[in-house]
């Protein structure tokens, strides 16, 4: 992966193109190994190409945008576009592969960050339509790619991605974010200027666009831990949607969705042991996918079914791969929480396939550690606790460059079933629209929000109906009628929420590492095929209403003992990978054991950030009521542990990006 950033000036104004490149040293930890620069004239028939004074023993041939003759040129001309690139080298290592890149004639232009798997098959079709290439990226495929079809070669590519394309030619700019959004891009548009970046940070940092809280956003976060819509915490700053690309031509903006998911079984006629065949073959091939790198590469590895049948294949083509866990320290955890340590179920899977497996133990008090900086990189707050991953992309990244993660697997195979049949059976959509509604108000009721929010920020969102948010979501054509219809909707909603949500941390998290996360779960073949299948192959009983509290993962245990439910094709799938009893575990999740330490060791760190009156929170917050949920968890009456990291989070974020903290990390 890298960094991308740039600026399309639309009409006569005096923009500092210079800037780019702070554009992308701000994002420097997401390509440390080259940088690159573009300038396009309005009238197209100059440009100029350069780098970085520290690169330019790998690009002898460009001048530098430190050097004093350039710095002259850049603010003595009036440019159209402006692009920079941050690169982690991870395929073709080779100064070939510098970015940004062009076509042979200069008149295409493109910023990449991603990795497209299939580009060989793709090379190897191109250069039968008469394409030459002079390296072995996959980023001179997508030029290619874009000469041969158009835009449509997005439909084509199977891959993580996002990218800005120039076709000067046309006079047309493209922005464009794979099917799944496992890569995110932002942007900020009016009539005079685009402005583009892999980070909101890169945004900002051109000192265009003021910095300011949009207050919509932010009742979208305390209503369900996420964003749903195309809104950031930053006012006038947008994140693309996932499946999308926007054109620009003469300064007409629009936004495309070439790709979206379908979660349809009409006429899926294979038996459940042909189904799991077939599943089985397809995972398989989507994970040697996976692997296509120029550098080393790892794989988390929690002990459960997921991560464990990747590194069962993966495993098959490295002489000795590299694996990660992260444990914790339960000597001060109680309760359910004793469990939450998976290390030996990792260990044990680790020593069977044989792998060089490394683990890190966190402990009460790493939380507070790592919170300033990890909010910084993250800037773009979304869904729970994601301190543990980032000391598994530390101790990955410490390794490796790419490692594999088995995200996406729960919700393309149903892996979270006592959410589904919370709706099951509805009187109509809109019966099961409302029940499903309350169910994901995660954080702040509709009815607690003119209790939560202060008066002020309240009189700006009170009009704001988080519920048309949450409805805009599903497709507007459906007409769900069986049981089965209605938990296609639910997968269908949460693998375009809360799975989104999980990409957008999980690339802020690694890359903040300068690693590179691949979730084979999301290759073309496999999500196909995954939401071909119906629910009934993938849940035992379509109909039975067993319900949890969420916000305490140890109960997901319980649960599990108690039906033995979810992703029960994929683990029939997995039995030719990894063993019976890893297959059979009962699901846990990813967490520490917040509710406990934030009741024990880390209650003097919250009440020292939440319960004073000057934090920042309260310029938006009512205290009181803040203070009334930490008070009801502290007692052990309520876990509110997903509440306290989001208002642990919010603070910080206004820190950071608002007030006066903000140039300590920058």
């Amino acid at each position: 992966m890298c960094g991308i950033t740039g600026i399309l000036n639309f009409k006569n104004k005096t923009i500092n193109h210079l800037g780019i490149k702070t554009m992308c040293d701000i994002m420097k930890h997401r390509g440390p190994d080259d940088a690159g620069y573009i300038f396009i004239s309005k009238k197209q028939k100059k440009y100029i190409e350069l780098t970085d004074n520290s690169f330019l023993y790998k690009n002898p041939n460009l001048e530098t945008i430190e050097n004093e003759s350039m710095k002259n040129k850049i603010k003595n001309n009036d440019w159209l576009l402006s692009m920079g690139h941050r690169r982690l080298s991870v395929i073709d290592l080779s100064p070939n592969a510098h970015q940004p890149m062009s076509n042979s004639d200069k008149t295409i232009w493109i910023v990449y960050n991603g990795e497209i798997y299939n580009f060989m098959d793709l090379k190897k079709e191109l250069k039968g339509y008469g394409h030459r290439f002079n390296s072995n990226s996959d980023t001179e495929v997508i030029i290619k790619s874009y000469e041969q079809w158009g835009i449509e070669c997005l439909k084509k590519f199977n891959g993580m991605f996002a990218f800005a394309l120039w076709d000067g030619k046309k006079g047309k700019f493209f922005l464009a974010r794979d099917r799944y959004g496992i890569i995110p891009v932002y942007y900020h548009y009016n009539e005079d200027i685009f402005i583009f970046g892999s980070e909101i940070k890169s945004i900002i940092e051109s000192k265009i666009v003021k910095t300011k809280i949009d207050h919509l956003a932010l009742n979208e976060y305390f209503t369900f831990q996420n964003i749903f819509s195309d809104r950031t915490l930053f006012e006038n700053i947008k994140i693309l949607p996932a499946g999308c690309y926007t054109e620009i031509d003469n300064a007409k903006f629009r936004i495309v969705r070439y790709w979206d998911y379908d979660f349809s079984t009409v006429n899926f006629n294979l038996t459940e042991k042909q189904t799991a065949e077939k599943l089985c073959l397809i995972f398989t091939n989507a994970v040697k996918h996976h692997l296509v790198s120029d550098v080393p590469v790892g794989s988390f590895l929690s002990g459960g079914m997921d991560t464990g049948s990747i590194v069962s294949v993966a495993k098959e083509h490295f002489s000795r791969l590299w694996t990660f866990t992260v444990g914790f320290d339960l000597s001060s955890a109680s309760g359910l929480e004793l469990g939450f340590d998976e290390r030996k179920y990792s260990e044990i899977l680790a020593n069977l396939l044989k792998t060089e497996h490394y683990e890190a133990v966190l402990h009460a008090g790493d939380m507070e550690a790592v919170l300033p900086e990890l909010i910084w990189h993250i800037e773009d707050l979304r869904v729970g606790q994601c301190y543990p991953d980032d000391y598994a992309s530390r101790l990955a990244g410490k390794f490796v460059k790419v490692v594999l993660s088995g995200t996406g697997g729960d919700e393309l195979f149903g892996g979270y079933p006592w959410r589904y049949y919370r709706a099951i059976n509805p009187s109509s959509k809109n019966d099961y629209l409302q029940k499903y509604y309350n169910y994901w108000q995660r954080l702040v009721s509709d009815t607690d929000k003119k209790n939560f929010f202060n008066k002020t920020t309240y009189s700006k969102v009170k009009e704001h109906s988080t519920f048309d948010v949450f409805c805009s979501v599903f497709p507007k054509d459906s007409q769900p009628k069986t049981a089965e219809d209605f938990i296609n909707q639910s997968l269908y909603f949460e693998i375009k929420t809360f799975l989104h949500g999980l990409f957008v941390i999980t690339n802020k998290i690694s890359m903040a590492h300068s690693l590179e996360t691949r979730v084979p779960f999301l290759d073309n073949e496999l999500v196909e095929f995954a939401m071909k299948i119906p629910p009934r192959l993938k849940l035992k009983n379509l109909h039975k209403i067993i319900k949890i509290d969420e916000n305490e993962p140890g109960k997901l245990k319980k649960y599990y003992q108690k039906t033995n439910d979810g992703k029960i094709i994929l683990r029939k799938a997995m039995q030719k990978l990894i063993p019976k009893n890893i297959l059979e575990r009962e699901k846990q999740g990813f967490s520490a054991p917040d509710a406990s330490w934030f009741r024990g060791e880390s209650i003097e760190y919250i009440q020292s950030m939440l319960l004073n009156k000057k934090a920042r929170i309260y310029e938006y917050l009512n205290f009181d009521f803040v203070n009334k949920k930490i008070e009801e968890h502290t007692a052990g009456k309520i876990n509110h542990r997903l509440f306290i990291w989001s208002c642990l989070s919010f603070e910080w974020w206004l820190r950071k990006f608002l007030y006066e903290e903000r140039q300590t990390l920058s």
